[in-house]
């Protein structure tokens, strides 16, 4: 599976993932070939590509939940661009945010299950509102495992779509740099301290926003520094938000930086409970698929091998089966395999989970 650019597209491709409208009405089916009206239509939505099947590849699979995820993030990413604009240039909100919040709480603030939370990539055009987006979609999910209320959900929510919107004035210049100064950072920040300014002024009967996003703001520079101030009274919104920002970003597909898995992002956040709060990366846990039955995942001895269980107690452990030698090993048993852990998780080109369920239903597992 290639990623190929809008410019790059040629009649005869076949499409490794649908493609939607800004209304989330189906185009194109997966594996369908593309067309001269399709790369027009390509064009004309600002998508900048498509991921393409190579020329002998089959189709991977896709549950129903990934394909609704897909086409919920296509629709809602434009509704976020649209949203943001209209904000920093009238200093209002649009009638669609709080439809755009309650179907983010609706679709993924009530789930009772994991899913597969499958990054798409980004570019510098789009990045800004696929980001809110996730971390707003996370949000709703961390939030739920955690029970609060429907107020402080949709506070949350709402925060998480607009946290970022300072970085809207971001010169191209900095912020096409792989690597950036100090003083680009001060430019970056002092934009964020803007962009507070805007999200003040465009939620004035909700100051719970401003508050959440300006706590979010200060952690961030916080945990930059190793120092969070623990006896500083911090809204649960602000830790959450900090955690979906986080993780997001260290995951995130893009045509300019190497993702982490989302193991090794995982990792990372359960590894810093002094900046991370346990309930919230617990409750982040609790809403993902990370290490699934079916998951191919190399250990740190160099085996490689398929997840068959998960452990319940700590996700980082679970049952698996090694390719080499069909050998089961049980990494929650710490006495028998001591240092034995996982080193990463084994990918697809699209970033995805190699699984093949009916094979995994058929030896009795469940998923």
């Amino acid at each position: 599976m290639l990623f190929i650019r809008q410019e790059n597209l040629k009649i005869g491709m076949r499409l490794a993932k649908p493609i939607y409208n800004k209304k989330g009405v189906l185009l194109y089916e997966r594996d369908s070939k593309l067309t001269t009206q399709g790369i027009e239509s390509v064009k004309n939505f600002g998508i900048i590509g498509l991921y393409i099947l190579e020329p002998a590849e089959p189709v991977p699979p896709m549950t129903p939940d990934d394909i609704e995820f897909e086409r919920f993030q296509m629709v809602s990413s434009f509704m976020i661009q649209d949203e943001l604009k209209a904000i920093k240039d009238t200093g209002k909100t649009t009638s669609q945010l709080a439809t755009l919040v309650a179907s983010i709480i609706r679709g993924y603030g009530r789930l009772d299950r994991k899913i597969n939370f499958v990054q798409n990539l980004r570019s510098r055009e789009d990045k800004l509102a696929k980001h809110s987006l996730n971390v707003a979609m996370l949000s709703a999910m961390i939030t739920h495992r955690l029970n609060v209320k429907l107020s402080e959900q949709n506070d949350a929510v709402t925060a998480a779509i607009v946290h970022d919107i300072g970085k809207l004035d971001v010169p191209e210049e900095i912020d096409s740099k792989p690597v950036r100064s100090e003083e680009d950072e001060k430019t970056i920040l002092n934009c964020q301290i803007r962009g507070e300014s805007m999200i003040e002024g465009a939620f004035l009967a909700t100051p719970a926003i401003k508050r959440i996003v300006q706590q979010f703001r200060r952690l961030s520079e916080e945990a930059k520094k190793g120092e969070i101030d623990k006896n500083a009274k911090i809204t649960t919104g602000a830790k959450v938000l900090l955690v979906a920002n986080d993780y997001d970003s260290m995951t995130a597909m893009n045509d300019f930086d190497e993702p982490k898995s989302e193991i090794s992002a995982l990792r990372y956040l359960m590894e810093r409970p002094e900046i991370y709060d346990d309930q919230i990366v617990n409750a982040l846990i609790e809403s993902i698929n990370f290490l699934a039955p079916g998951s191919c995942v190399e250990l740190t001895n160099g085996e490689k091998g398929l997840v068959l269980a998960e452990n319940k107690y700590n996700i980082l452990e679970p049952m698996i089966l090694c390719f080499s030698d069909n050998k089961i090993i049980d990494l929650g048993q710490e006495l028998i395999y001591g240092d034995l852990k996982i080193k990463d998780m084994m990918k697809t080109l699209d970033n995805r989970c190699v699984m093949d369920q009916d094979a995994l239903k058929k030896m009795g597992y469940r998923l």
